[in-house]
């Protein structure tokens, strides 16, 4: 592509609005730059003045895909200010309901917005009604994957989105544990459309290297999302309470998000299912190994679109902790751990589908939000989503620009941006001399 102009106003499949400026001179791209817009929502004004304990169901409405993730992060930092340590049943539930919402929300992004792209066409409104048709078959498994982390949360936490059921130092309600034997049966019902999923990913021949840097949240016991230090691809250990320290934001002029870099490295780096699974694979459920030997073996990969593979098997670590889970646990009864509110900062740091997030939480000695502050994995990732498309387009000028142009919406889809809780998304404007 030598010259003319590109915009695109709105990209499907993708939640929400964003620009991406691209300048060519004589045949190379001089300038990419990518735009976040709508960044600020204030959320974490809102909860200033507030008592703590009422700020995670504020901070869940962040985001409505995954507002179990800004519930669960924001109930961790709270609690860390006031010393609150909770049980191990907690626990336990906690991360049952965090496999619930694994399950639905990859299943969201892998078979309603990129399975089209794997498939080749323009939505899911165009795969065939022929039950012989593969993409007809995916099609319904997600349907079935997806009820099935709603009904999970449902039981766990009373709703998938904006559960009112978790709050600080427990739960408000325990669940019913004779709905388990019924869940148990559709989680290992689940597990051959589960595996046909990632089967489908791993054969999507798309391929976009760059050695990127990944970040990781790693508990030394398990696959965790809850738990853990942060690592990197060189073997760096950040407690979760230091996390912001060894982050370094960017200024970047064109955006309305800040971008980062990991510590005193001038290199982006890159969150979410990809990184985990580069950084974590050994953790994973030797039942889920045992399933998935071959789409594990080419791990770690430096190939964006891996992540939707990576995501893919995380749909089945789910399903099978699960399992383990509601076959095991035993609910005693308990009610939520409560302390005399203390003056004191708190951080939470877990992974939420897309990646590393961060709360911190400040209170004054009666147990009032003074201070909050909260990090999104898409504004951790925008360094290295520009980046990506900087090389993509330097190796692909000779297409046209309406391949340009889908191509690069394929990238942006592959990090699974969530930009209901970070910006809006996506037109470009090409600038050419």
């Amino acid at each position: 592509m030598q010259q003319g102009t590109i915009t695109l106003d709105h990209i499907t499949k993708i939640e929400g609005n964003a620009g991406l400026n691209v300048t060519v001179v004589d045949g190379k791209v001089t300038d990419l730059k990518f735009m976040i817009s709508d960044y600020r929502r204030f959320y974490t004004t809102v909860v200033k003045g507030k008592p703590a304990v009422t700020a995670p169901s504020f901070l869940s409405r962040i985001c409505g895909t995954c507002s179990v993730s800004h519930l669960f992060c924001s109930i961790e930092a709270v609690e860390k200010s006031q010393g609150i340590q909770v049980t191990d049943q907690t626990m336990t539930l906690r991360r049952l309901a965090y496999d619930a919402l694994l399950i639905r929300d990859h299943a969201l992004h892998l078979y309603f917005f990129s399975l089209p792209d794997v498939l080749d066409i323009d939505s899911i409104l165009d795969i065939s009604d022929d039950p012989d048709d593969l993409g007809y078959q995916l099609l319904y498994d997600s349907f079935a994957i997806k009820q099935l982390g709603t009904d999970l949360s449902n039981t766990i936490i009373g709703a998938a989105i904006h559960a009112p059921l978790p709050t600080v130092g427990g739960f408000l309600r325990l669940p019913d544990p004779t709905k388990f034997p019924a869940l148990i049966d559709r989680l290992e019902a689940i597990r051959p459309a589960v595996i046909r999923g990632i089967k489908c990913f791993f054969n999507w021949k798309a391929e976009l290297i760059r050695n990127s840097d990944y970040l990781a949240l790693r508990n030394p016991d398990r696959y965790d999302y809850l738990v853990g230090e942060v690592i990197n691809t060189e073997g760096k250990r950040v407690p979760e309470e230091q996390f912001h320290n060894f982050l370094k934001s960017v200024v970047i002029p064109y955006s309305q998000a800040e971008g980062y870099v990991f510590s005193d490295s001038k290199e982006d780096y890159l969150v979410g299912s990809l990184a985990r699974i580069n950084l974590n694979r050994d953790q994973l459920l030797p039942r889920t190994k045992a399933d998935l030997g071959e789409y594990l073996s080419f791990f770690p990969s430096n190939n964006v679109y891996d992540n939707n593979l990576a995501q893919a098997i995380e749909i089945l670590q789910a399903v099978d902790e699960a399992i383990d889970i509601l076959k095991t646990i035993q609910i005693q009864p308990e009610t939520p751990i409560k302390k005399d509110p203390v003056a004191g900062i708190g951080v939470g740091v877990i992974e939420a589908p897309r990646g590393i997030l961060y709360h911190l939480a400040e209170t004054d000695n009666t147990g009032t939000i003074i201070n909050y502050d909260v990090i999104v994995p898409t504004a951790q990732n925008q360094i290295n989503t520009e980046n990506d498309l900087k090389k993509f387009f330097n190796e692909n000028l000779h297409k046209t620009k309406e391949q340009l142009q889908h191509e690069a919406e394929v990238i942006i889809r592959a990090y699974d941006p969530c930009m209901s809780c970070a910006t809006n998304f996506l037109k470009i404007n090409w600038h050419e001399k």
